[in-house]
């Protein structure tokens, strides 16, 4: 299912606009960019959470050569599914 298709059906089960539920869903996104970003946890209870986590620092193998590079810490987003949405998922 991609963006177009969730608008779609979201527009059809709550009978709203898809422009309006487009908005709605758009915001939603930005807000939990925007809060994970800045190290906030975004818990949506039964289907999960959203949470920003540091990478260590590493030695990598250049795949061409052969030779040990040194991969530098970073930050990535992190889901983790709430026990509800792992159980519907089983």
């Amino acid at each position: 299912m991609n963006k177009a298709e969730l608008i779609e059906k979201i527009a059809t089960e709550t009978k709203s606009t898809k422009a309006h539920v487009e908005r709605m869903l758009d915001c939603t996104i930005d807000i939990v960019r925007k809060s994970v970003k800045k190290g906030d946890e975004v818990k949506l209870v039964g289907f999960g959470t959203f949470s920003k986590a540091k990478r260590k620092a590493r030695t990598g193998r250049n795949p061409q050569t052969g030779k040990a590079i040194k991969i530098p810490a970073t930050w990535y987003p992190k889901f983790r599914p709430g026990a509800e949405f792992k159980n519907l998922v089983k």
